[in-house]
């Protein structure tokens, strides 16, 4: 027999080599899982800074109209995020003129640089001189500050420092010069094609600013026939309900940039806001007390300079088509 000492030192000596061979093995593991996950990481940045710049169009039917009114197409922009040296985006805004628009409706975060505001009126001028309507999002009042895009997926974003104010009075008055009417806070009635659009916008309630101020006042009996529009940058659905419950007949929003980087099949992870997520892009009815009202959300056009990607989430403008509804 040998020796029994002699046999179990062999033994842990071999068990020992083993458990080397196995930390060795597990620790090469570790690395190609590193440098595999490193690289499909890189891969879908590159991805998804590519996909930030196939710009569409959306397009969409409404029968909403009065019976017997003539088609009305709206170009819902939204969530633009400009930054000066954009040429690709520039040369695609001054494009959509060429769908012949007979309304422009931007809902706003227009700005994502301090510089940005000439460039941006002037990718916008075929557009300009087409009647239009606006509202402002939080991007047009303040820049975009660099933060981890997880934060996302702790909540709707806060300012958590002094903002950086934009000259959101110079761009107002752009596009006010140009006969684009702001509804910030505000009501108007404006009439095409012998159609009266009672208009009722609000400021940005991703900031707390919004303040809904009714419908016009004052039509004459026998007016033109009508449709209550809402607009307003965040689709909170306190801002919903408000407008949906005051009787309107279709609210424009974006604000949720779709969720912008989104899964394939699934969609949105997060909206920015109250708003759940399978609601983040697209038309949808909204229903609050009853009532009911058809409302776009954009994906829209743009990132945050320090967020230039999107995934599953393609930058978009929309083309509503509103028709009459049937008898």
């Amino acid at each position: 027999m040998g020796d029994p000492l002699t046999g179990q030192l062999n033994a842990a000596t071999s068990l020992a080599g083993r458990v080397r061979e196995t930390g060795r093995g597990l620790a090469a593991t570790a690395a190609k899982t590193a440098v595999l996950a490193g690289v499909a990481g890189a891969a879908g940045l590159a991805y998804g800074s590519w996909e930030k710049n196939q710009f569409g169009v959306r397009h969409e039917e409404l029968a909403i109209l009065p019976e017997g009114a003539e088609p009305f197409r709206i170009l819902h922009l939204s969530d633009i995020h400009f930054i000066p040296g954009q040429r690709k985006k520039a040369e695609w805004l001054r494009s959509l003129d060429d769908l012949n628009p007979d309304l422009v409706v931007n809902t706003g975060d227009n700005l994502s640089h301090r510089d940005a505001i000439d460039p941006l009126l002037d990718a916008l001028k075929p557009l300009l001189n087409r009647p239009g309507v606006f509202v402002p999002g939080s991007n047009d009042y303040f820049a975009p500050r660099l933060k981890s895009p997880l934060a996302y997926f702790a909540g709707p974003s806060r300012q958590r420092k002094e903002p950086v104010a934009l000259d959101w009075p110079r761009l107002r008055a752009g596009f006010g010069m140009s006969g684009w009417v702001d509804l910030t806070n505000r009501n108007q009635s404006l009439v095409f094609n012998r159609m009266r659009f009672d208009f009722s916008g609000m400021d940005d309630p991703h900031i707390e600013r919004e303040r809904f101020t009714g419908w016009p006042q004052g039509i004459a009996a026998g007016a033109a026939p009508s449709l209550r529009v809402g607009v307003v940058h965040a689709p909170y659905q306190r801002a919903l309900d408000t407008l949906t419950e005051a009787g309107a007949e279709l609210i424009l929003s974006g604000h949720t940039h779709g969720g912008q980087v989104c899964i394939p099949g699934y969609g949105a992870l997060v909206s920015n806001c109250d708003l759940p997520t399978w609601r983040a892009r697209g038309l949808h009815d909204w229903e609050s007390k009853g009532h009911t009202t058809p409302v776009n959300v954009s994906a829209g056009i743009g990132t945050s300079r320090f967020a230039p990607y999107r995934i599953a989430c393609r930058p978009e403008a929309v083309m509503l088509e509103l028709t009459a509804r049937e008898g």
